[in-house]
């Protein structure tokens, strides 16, 4: 089994790092960072984007050649991970000796670690694995989004320190993944689409694991409307196709709510790490 440590400093840090373990040509233009790898240890890639200090983004796309134990430093700004499983299976545990949770195809986690205790992944060997983390910090000075951490703070992180959750994907969310990967511009306009998209995942998260599952979902269309406006401004092509259906979904989601305004949901069913 290789063994691999990685400190949470600066984004590209991070890719040096995984640089350094696995080997490869890591590129960086316009925020996006790519790392192809083909050694001993593994082959596919490894790609990820920074949104300034308020979300980021990482794609694994790999077979690993040996068993890998992939230990990563608690980080000060005590972030939420959200994982998505395409294919294969990721492991996870809180230290090495921590009970060890599976993330199959098709299934979601959310871990969150404000303690001293490193988080570990664990890659099996000769299995191609897909997987996605959009990483959300939550302790952070004041910015635009200091609502927005608050909502994840208070919703996925424990007192313990530790927290955990493993469920079917979100269809909705799957959805929005296959999105992502058609993006077709370059620079600022595929910046903003993806920040939107990864944006629009997060609050589809939120709204799934609240007691109301359908309120959430106006402030997420509204954010959608308002960056498709700004997307408008930064590019030649015709979004009227995309924005009409929005605005359509968005009015009758709005009735459909008020509605069942006095309806009562049961609480989403959320397993906490012990």
């Amino acid at each position: 089994m290789k063994k691999l440590y990685i400190n949470t400093g600066s984004f590209e840090a991070v890719f040096d790092n995984l640089k350094d373990s696995f080997g490869g040509d890591l590129t960086i233009a316009a925020n996006e960072y790519t790392l192809k790898i083909k050694s001993r240890w593994a082959n596919g890639s490894i790609s990820g984007v920074r949104f300034e200090k308020e979300m980021s983004y990482l794609n694994f796309d790999l077979t690993f050649n040996q068993d890998v134990n992939l230990s990563i430093e608690s980080n000060p700004y005590a972030p939420v991970f959200f994982a998505y499983c395409e294919k294969g299976n990721v492991l996870h545990s809180f230290g090495a000796n921590g009970a060890i949770k599976r993330l199959k195809r098709q299934q979601s986690g959310i871990m969150s670690n404000s303690t001293s205790i490193n988080s570990v992944l664990y890659f099996e060997s000769h299995k191609h694995i897909q997987f996605s983390l959009i990483g959300m910090p939550t302790n952070i000075e004041k910015t635009a989004d200091i609502d927005f951490a608050s909502q994840i703070k208070k919703r996925f992180t424990h007192q313990s320190g530790n927290y955990i959750y493993i469920g079917t994907e979100n269809l909705k969310i799957g959805e929005k993944f296959q999105e992502l990967k058609k993006i077709p511009q370059q620079g600022t306009v595929r910046y903003i689409l993806m920040k939107n998209i990864l944006r629009e995942i997060l609050e589809l998260e939120i709204a799934q694991h609240s007691y109301n599952y359908l309120t959430p979902f106006v402030p997420v269309l509204n954010f959608a409307v308002k960056q498709l406006t700004e997307i408008k401004k930064l590019s030649d092509m015709s979004l009227g196709h995309i924005v009409a259906p929005v605005l359509s979904f968005k009015r009758t989601l709005q009735s459909r709510i008020l509605k069942e305004k006095y309806l009562e949901l049961e609480p989403y069913n959320q397993k906490l790490a012990s």
